[in-house]
């Protein structure tokens, strides 16, 4: 019973993790896209908190329980879909990480700016551009992270 209970969290983990990331990403877009400092602020706002509390909450939870059921069902460590999701996991997060620390900078030039009732400077662009360049790569490693987990290819 352990391991269904340990693999229902890892799922409910991931869908958290995935469904944050792609709600938020896309919220803060729309947003951005419109262009509005008031808009952008509120929502920044809000995907970084999300962020904080389920991204990276479910960041450090993933690979601690996936780790768990690989040791507990006696998985081959050498098994191609574990070192590949490994990896791959491994270059979202090491591409998510750099991306919270530009949702914050986001969030306090949009803050500045709707108080100042001015539009996004230029440097809200060059970290929203940045931004999406991390996050593109961030989310094709995440769906093919979720094939690996579903398919288990022999590789």
């Amino acid at each position: 019973m352990d391991y269904l209970v340990a693999k229902w969290l890892h799922v409910l983990s991931s869908t958290l993790l995935f469904g944050t990331g792609i709600g938020s990403a896309f919220y803060l877009l729309v947003a951005s896209l419109h262009q509005d400092a008031r808009v952008v602020a509120v929502v920044a706002r809000w995907v970084v908190i999300a962020d904080w509390l389920f991204t990276a909450t479910t960041v450090v939870f993933q690979p601690a329980s996936g780790f768990w059921m690989v040791h507990w069902a006696r998985l081959p460590w050498r098994s191609g879909w574990i070192g590949w999701s490994t990896l791959l996991y491994a270059l979202a997060v090491a591409c998510w990480l750099p991306v919270l620390v530009l949702q914050v900078r986001m969030r306090d030039l949009a803050t500045g700016a709707a108080a100042q009732a001015r539009p996004l400077p230029a440097a809200y662009w060059r970290a929203f551009r940045l931004w999406v360049a991390l996050g593109v790569p961030a989310f094709v490693a995440f769906v093919a992270v979720f094939y690996l987990m579903v398919v288990k290819p022999p590789l």
